[in-house]
């Protein structure tokens, strides 16, 4: 094993590790909340609302978010310079590049999947508890953000750490859209080295103590706030 290269590429390294993180944060802090909404749609929303809410869903969760990132990229991204004036405006410098089209994919890919583990833990939340709350005379707004919403999101804990891991394992598609990710720096040292299995050892340990930080940062948060029965 050579390990040399460390001292050269750890600097790309670390940018590269950000790259990743910032990914995860992003599409998981954005999708979360665009996933709150569709769950709400789909369990409280109209008929419109619940059908739109469910083939929002079904559309993301039904195709490969690789497909996603390359139909923003390469199809939507390649008709933003036709958009008169965007090249000239303070957005541009962001829609060229590719960081702006996988954070976007991720998210609403991430939402889609987030929406129906939501969608079941609202369903989940017993109709006593809500009812009490109307009872004592609190409005929809107050019932969902003191009752509904914080119920079903204790509950669904487990499984949202489990996505939340499955997200980052998802940034690695990044690569494919030129963004200088973790996997994207470790295939450059790959090329310019002719080395394979270290920097992908280096990246696998990255992930493993990613995960394994995620993981206990949700238990903390299940230990400090127990589910009432």
């Amino acid at each position: 094993m050579d390990f040399d290269w460390l001292s050269k590429y750890w600097p790309l390294l670390l940018d590269g590790a950000f790259q990743t993180v910032a990914l995860l944060v992003i599409s998981v802090g954005f999708g979360f909340i665009l996933a709150i909404g569709l769950a709400f749609a789909m369990v409280s929303g109209g008929p419109v609302t619940r059908s739109l809410a469910r083939g929002y869903s079904t559309v993301f969760r039904g195709t490969p978010l690789l497909i996603q990132l390359w139909l923003l990229y390469y199809g939507v991204g390649s008709l933003l310079p036709m958009v008169p004036g965007l090249r000239h405006s303070f957005l541009w410098p962001i829609l060229r590049e590719g960081f702006f089209f996988a954070a976007l994919s991720f998210t609403l890919n991430y939402a889609a999947y987030e929406a129906e583990v939501l969608r079941g833990a609202l369903l989940s939340v017993p109709k006593g508890e809500l009812e009490a709350g109307r009872a004592l005379g609190m409005s929809r707004f107050t019932l969902v953000c003191r009752i509904w919403l914080p119920r079903a999101i204790r509950t669904a804990l487990p499984t949202i750490a489990g996505e939340v891991v499955l997200q980052l394992k998802a940034t690695p598609l990044a690569f494919t859209v030129t963004v200088m990710d973790l996997y994207a720096v470790a295939f450059k040292v790959r090329q310019d080295t002719l080395l394979v299995y270290e920097p992908l050892l280096v990246v696998t340990l990255f992930y493993v103590v990613l995960t394994v930080l995620i993981t206990r940062a949700f238990g903390f948060i299940e230990a400090q706030v127990p589910i009432r029965r």
